[in-house]
């Protein structure tokens, strides 16, 4: 079968791979479509694993079924997730999900980026879901990502009269822009270097968009709160500056929602004397669980999420490397989705 195997960012490469076979208690999805994620442009986070197929945003239709699996058929369309957590470890008893050792050693064979893919007894018990009818292989891409949101705003405990900043408005700002928006926050201000995203944050629900090129970010968020500060700072850019404006932006015993990893080498700088004596909070939000997605399913499903607003582009498996270099490089674009032209 084909696959996309990754060898670094510019060398994306359609390949010959064997087609998984499966044990009793899995199942073979023949894929119809994935997105790209952020994490799948980040080569200092890949290069160590290169070769390697990627995608773990999938969707597809059931082609086997293992002897002992029962809730699965044949021709069913579903989403499968590619980490599960143990459930019973110390990490899973305090919901740590994320933490488990089992989280980050199940996977999706060889990856969603593959004309079929293996689901794990696991992965497959836990974490995948049927998708309803309404509810397209498109748009269903969208649940890992949408559930990823939704476990960082419902850690952040935003409240109604809330201000909430917001530094980037890719798919992963975009996304928190619409879910802060649905928490009930009364100003949601959004910044970026591009001006297609800024745009693409108002439609979303921002309130405010703020090219921070051309314009002082926190001096419009001070503006806005009468000098306090956001309540809330989501940072969904990768980006050293970002954090150090988080910083700056957040107001005294507000919390900041780390959303983004840099690379390891980078740092920011942090006074303790500043969170001590401000009380901010900084809490980080990695991935997310077999919780959040069942969420996602039901926001993507009843339209509470624009998922057709969030895919700008569309490109088949054979042109993989053209979905990558648009992700990576395209300012007019928000979330890029590989299908099975099968």
């Amino acid at each position: 079968m084909k696959a996309v195997v990754y060898h670094s960012l510019n060398d994306v490469r359609i390949e010959e791979v064997a087609k998984p076979k499966i044990s009793a208690d899995e199942i073979l999805v023949e894929m119809k479509a994935c997105g790209v994620c952020g994490s799948d442009l980040m080569e200092w986070y890949l290069e160590k694993r290169a070769p390697l197929v990627l995608g773990h945003e999938p969707s597809g239709i059931v082609a086997e079924v293992g002897s002992n699996v029962e809730d699965f058929s044949e021709g069913d369309r579903v989403f499968a997730h590619h980490h599960v957590a143990c459930l019973t470890c110390h990490y899973c008893r305090n919901t740590a999900y994320t933490m488990c050792e089992k989280f980050h050693n199940t996977h999706l064979h060889p990856g969603g980026f593959a004309e079929y893919f293996r689901v794990p007894e696991d992965n497959l018990r836990i974490d995948t879901l049927k998708i309803p009818e309404n509810v397209s292989f498109e748009h269903a891409t969208l649940i890992e990502p949408v559930a990823c949101g939704i476990r960082a705003v419902t850690k952040c405990g935003i409240h109604q009269e809330d201000t909430v900043a917001i530094f980037g408005a890719g798919p992963a700002g975009v996304i928190s822009v619409a879910l802060t928006r649905l928490s009930g926050a009364s100003q949601i201000v959004v910044g970026d270097l591009i001006d297609f995203r800024l745009k693409a944050a108002k439609k979303f629900g921002a309130d405010m968009a703020v090219n921070v090129q051309k314009e002082n970010f926190t001096e419009i968020v001070k503006s806005a709160t009468q000098g306090r500060g956001a309540d809330v700072v989501i940072v969904t850019a990768p980006s050293t500056k970002a954090y150090d404006s988080a910083l700056e932006v957040c107001r005294k015993g507000g919390t900041i929602c780390v959303f983004a990893p840099t690379s390891p080498e980078q740092t920011v700088p942090i006074s303790p004397h500043k969170l001590f004596f401000q009380e901010i909070k900084l809490i980080p939000s990695y991935s997310t669980s077999h919780l959040e997605t069942r969420t996602a399913l039901e926001m993507i499903r009843n339209g509470k999420i624009d998922a057709k607003g969030l895919i700008t582009h569309r490109f088949p498996l054979s042109n993989a490397q053209e979905a990558f270099n648009t992700a990576a490089h395209d300012k007019d674009c928000l979330k890029v989705v590989i299908f099975n032209e099968k």
